[in-house]
């Protein structure tokens, strides 16, 4: 690898052990194999730059990654609701298996308040996101789920994931299981349905 790809490297190490508050350009250089702290400016202009480009590369990789595992969730004979809830169980797994990439992408979310380039990143990602998991959910193919599906179908599932990570994080023991959100959803959409 080049003086490039070791900082980006360096760098995804450090977020994972540190967070980006707590990673220094020290510690970049040390955990990129004692690349020069001027490389850092050179290839990305700042420890800001290169810390970006790190979660940029993490959250792709955690994106394909979760899609993956997802591609084919729960046994073909199920239910609708039966795949739902194992799609739900898979997602939170991964939360244990992939910790230091979900951890990365809720601290993407803070550092993007101050990065204009993360912030267009970040919303690319989401809105590649709510188009996916709806068509996932509906079957469809990615280019034919239509923009209402995706903003409300997709935009709720998104908002799920989202929370459950937070959950997870901070209380991974009381996190709700699949089962839990399926009958979650059936309450809620029963009490929406009798307000309507």
């Amino acid at each position: 690898m080049g003086n490039r790809e070791d900082l980006l490297a360096g760098a995804r190490r450090c977020l994972e052990e540190k967070g980006w508050a707590r990673t220094t350009v020290r510690d970049i250089t040390a955990a990129s194999g004692g690349v020069s702290m001027a490389a850092i400016g050179y290839h990305f202009g700042s420890r800001e730059g290169l810390l970006n480009a790190a979660l940029i590369e993490t959250i792709e990789e955690w994106g394909a990654s979760v899609g993956r595992s997802l591609a084919s969730f729960g046994a073909p004979e199920a239910t609708a609701a039966e795949r739902y809830e194992a799609m739900w169980d898979r997602i939170i797994a991964s939360f244990s298996t992939h910790r230091a990439l979900w951890l990365a992408s809720v601290e993407a979310v803070t550092q993007a308040e101050h990065s204009g380039e993360l912030r267009r990143h970040l919303a690319d990602g989401q809105a590649q996101g709510r188009r996916g998991i709806a068509a996932l959910l509906t079957g469809a193919d990615e280019a034919a789920v239509g923009d209402e599906d995706t903003r409300t179908l997709g935009t709720v599932q998104m908002a799920l994931l989202s929370g459950l990570i937070m959950q997870w994080l901070t209380d991974p023991e009381h996190t709700p299981t699949g089962a839990d959100i399926v009958a979650g959803l059936r309450t809620l959409a029963h009490t929406v349905g009798t307000h309507a």
